[in-house]
């Protein structure tokens, strides 16, 4: 087990479409405790296999949720059937987002309510539960990597135009560039007294 690097925004393994997990054997078990690993040290929520250049359809998570599913978990091979997406412009105090391959940015999106999520767990057994609120948003946000979107790609025009602009003065946008939890400085200032944990 050990921490990967997660790759930052212009990686192209995070822009195209995750491959199905065929083998459910050894490698898939260590690929997922590394995953947990490297969420772990960036005090993450929740981490997806193309964060840490591993273009499989694999996400973990760990998040408290109201919806009777272990707070920890693995999914393999998930889909999602979604409520509809209320209309309106997301609020920034309740609706916004981080993700951990556009480190330090948070920006406000609007998400389904529920999520009602079909996969595999770690043994090719099937996996099936309804997750609601900041748990349902946990869940769109790693789908959405397995199918190369993040979630600045879905933002509206004004937050989208703020999103451009922070990756280009990072310098990011190109293949090369990562961080290592745990290694390099927390973008997210994990740290600090009372900071929230929402980065995913």
């Amino acid at each position: 087990m050990s921490v990967r690097p997660v790759v930052i925004t212009g990686e192209p393994v995070l822009h195209r479409v995750a491959a199905r997990v065929e083998h459910f054997d050894d490698e898939l078990a260590a690929l997922v405790a590394d995953m947990f690993d490297t969420m772990d040290a960036a005090h993450g929520v929740g981490l997806a296999a193309p964060q840490i250049g591993v273009g499989l359809r694999i996400f973990v998570y760990e998040m408290p949720n109201d919806d009777g599913v272990p707070a920890r978990g693995v999914v393999v091979n998930p889909m999602l059937a979604l409520s509809k997406v209320p209309e309106g412009r997301p609020d920034p105090d309740t609706e916004s987002e981080g993700c951990l391959s556009v480190p330090g940015e948070h920006f406000p999106l609007r998400r389904a309510e529920t999520a009602i999520v079909h996969g595999q767990d770690l043994a090719g057994e099937p996996v099936e539960f309804t997750a609601t609120g900041w748990f349902a948003r946990c869940m769109q946000h790693e789908f959405d990597h397995l199918n190369g979107k993040l979630y600045v790609d879905r933002l509206d025009d004004k937050q989208a135009r703020k999103a451009r602009k922070a990756v280009k003065a990072a310098g990011w946008g190109t293949p090369g560039h990562s961080w290592l939890p745990g290694v390099d400085p927390d973008p997210f200032g994990h740290d600090e007294p009372d900071d929230e944990h929402d980065e995913l």
